[in-house]
């Protein structure tokens, strides 16, 4: 059993997550030193499948690297790149190397891209591939061709709560919920009001679906504004943009703004955790983990 079930289904222990940056040269090396920053605060990594649809190493052969170096991997998958046997492909490939956390997505569309002329798959969704993840748990492949032993997966998704319409993307976590995924990656939330509300409504609904809301340290204006303008899905409230320019230490507030984020979404019904992006690449993540009373592992 990975680390990440037993303490979202056994425990009530907060449970950190992160993003692995993508590997584009480097070596073992790059993958030791990334490995090395996040081991010490998270319980689990992400190695993502070629994030905003630009090409990287493979979340595969990610994963496994970083399992070498002593994360727990979160593989994602995306659908984008992929049909339902590459799909497949991946997650047996996972499982030979006993990475057991999947999380299924969609992923940006290929326009968010260097090379938007790359030909979209799509063929099946978020929801359909989850449901896939689930079928393999049983012991079979989806055309029924037994898998002996069947996978372990630990299955997950994504979604935004922030995005309208509202309600529907309370209605998208519970239709992941019933295809199979035990926990929900949250995009990235500047409304705390939007996410409080979509966190009490899937919680009156699903209880047991875990739920861990993103948080992004920037290092100041500029980056709260690229995530207004560049970042599909995410918009800041101006009186937001305005505390944080107008501010005298634009660096501090924009921490100090994050950190406020942070200890409301752990205050919300159905939240087990925090998935915490680095964008700052300085020692304002070890004071962020600390102040939110995490401590080093050794």
């Amino acid at each position: 059993m990975s680390l990440l079930r037993e303490k979202l289904e056994f425990t009530a222990e907060p449970v950190f997550t992160a993003e692995f940056p993508s590997i584009d040269g480097g070596g073992m090396r790059a993958v030791q030193e990334n490995a090395a920053r996040l081991a010490p605060w998270f319980d689990a990594v992400n190695a993502t499948d070629n994030p905003a649809a630009h090409a990287h190493a493979s979340n595969t052969t990610t994963a496994i690297a970083m399992k070498a170096h002593g994360l727990e991997p979160i593989m994602q998958i995306v659908c984008r790149d992929k049909n339902r046997l590459a799909i497949e492909s991946d997650m047996m490939g996972a499982s030979l190397h006993g990475i057991t956390n999947i999380s299924l997505l969609t992923g940006d569309d290929v326009t968010a891209g260097d090379e938007p002329e790359a030909r979209r798959v799509f063929d099946v969704d978020s929801a359909q591939a989850i449901n896939i993840a689930r079928i393999m748990t049983t012991g079979t492949y989806l055309s029924g061709r037994k898998i002996n032993p069947a996978p372990d997966f630990y299955i997950g998704a994504v979604e935004n709560a922030a995005a309208p319409p509202f309600d529907y993307r309370i209605q998208r976590a519970l239709k992941k919920h019933r295809a199979g995924a035990k926990f929900l990656q949250l995009q990235i939330c500047y409304h705390p009001d939007r996410l409080e509300a979509f966190c009490k409504g899937v919680a009156e609904v699903a209880p047991d679906l875990k739920l861990i809301p993103t948080i992004v340290l920037l290092k100041g204006g500029k980056g709260l504004g690229f995530m207004n303008d560049k970042v599909p899905g995410i918009d800041v409230p101006v009186d937001t943009l305005a505390r944080v320019n107008s501010a005298s230490n634009p660096s501090e507030e924009v921490f100090k703004l994050t950190f406020e984020l942070a200890q409301h979404a752990l205050s919300l019904p159905g939240v087990r955790g925090l998935h915490v992006t680095d964008f700052r690449h300085d020692d304002s993540l070890e004071s962020f983990m600390i102040d939110l009373g995490r401590t080093p592992k050794r």
